[in-house]
């Protein structure tokens, strides 16, 4: 493990850590989540309907179309509806959550509580149910929390997604570091710098936005200019990375190290870069050659403190693309 990482502490459903808290008993126990990924978080589990006072084992409950866009959790067998309950509770633990500074959240799959995307809702006339909601614990803390990075357990199996979302947690964590750290515009201006490779990896013309923030910091109030700066922020980074764009950083950073680098050198790291251009060598091959030569040369200074050449622990890169 990389000690260099403080552990983000990241939200997650219960029952994903394997713990029995279903509705029938059972869990959904996610090996990646409890084995790779938690030597280096702090894991904070909620499991709503069961902290709410459900019990376990307990009735399934569905969301129900109640008319003009309103969900309500309803009983499957009963119809009890738990709509009010669920709201007061979220309001509760969020309000919890608020005080722990939590950098990430992952919601089970398909949940009327956790399900994040095209959760089933049902018409109350009893036709056939549209997948288009979102969980009602889910819709609350994403509202309350809107740069939150937040994932569903079942896209981690996708290494793209999943990379992106560690990536996501990881500067989130930085940047709500630098929200509590001395309120100056120079601590705004480097952590700007820091990120430029990353925020070109995902998503150029947004860093430029960024950029055009930051240039205000020294005029305007902490906290408005880093929300402002974060805003931008995460909606670069939720971006994916593409091959081309990751090819573009390489070659920027490469870029400043033509005078440190002899000849044989210059052309073996272009090498590395265009085998991962063209799909023949993964992202690791060459972003591992450029941390050698720029650990070997010691500079330039901006280019050693990008957090691009080591955005999060490596041990949790091995799935990049």
């Amino acid at each position: 493990m990389n000690d260099s990482f403080p552990r983000p502490r990241i939200g997650v459903s219960a029952c994903l850590l394997g713990e029995p808290l279903r509705y029938d008993g059972g869990h959904l126990h996610n090996e990646f989540l409890t084995q790779t990924l938690a030597p280096h978080v702090e894991w904070t589990p909620v499991c709503p309907e069961s902290e709410m006072g459900m019990g376990t084992p307990r009735e399934p409950v569905r969301l129900v179309d109640a008319g003009d866009g309103a969900l309500r959790m309803r009983g499957v067998r009963s119809d009890t509806d738990h709509t009010d309950a669920m709201r007061s509770w979220a309001a509760r633990r969020i309000g919890e959550l608020a005080g722990l500074g939590l950098h990430g959240y992952v919601f089970t799959k398909n949940s009327p509580s956790c399900g994040l995307f095209r959760v089933k809702v049902y018409p109350s006339d009893g036709g056939p149910a549209a997948r288009n909601g979102r969980g009602l614990f889910a819709e609350a803390l994403t509202q309350h929390f809107p740069l939150l990075p937040v994932e569903e357990q079942g896209r981690l199996h996708d290494p793209r997604l999943r990379d992106n979302f560690i990536e996501q947690v990881f500067v989130y964590q930085r940047w709500a570091a630098l929200r509590n750290g001395p309120r100056a515009p120079s601590a705004l201006v480097a952590f700007h710098t820091a990120h430029k490779l990353t925020l070109m990896a995902h998503a150029p013309t947004l860093y430029r936005e960024a950029g055009r923030v930051v240039a205000r910091a020294g005029r305007a109030d902490w906290d408005a200019i880093t929300d402002e700066y974060g805003r931008v922020l995460m909606r670069a980074v939720e971006r994916l990375t593409t091959a081309r764009k990751h090819t573009n950083a390489l070659q920027h950073a490469a870029g400043f190290l033509k005078q440190t680098l002899d000849a044989g050198d210059r052309e073996e790291l272009a090498g590395a870069i265009e085998r991962y251009r063209t799909g023949k060598a993964p992202f690791t091959a060459p972003l591992t050659l450029l941390r050698h030569h720029v650990r070997r040369s010691g500079g330039p200074e901006w280019l050693v403190a990008q957090t691009y050449l080591h955005p999060y622990p490596d041990e949790l890169m091995l799935g990049s693309v």
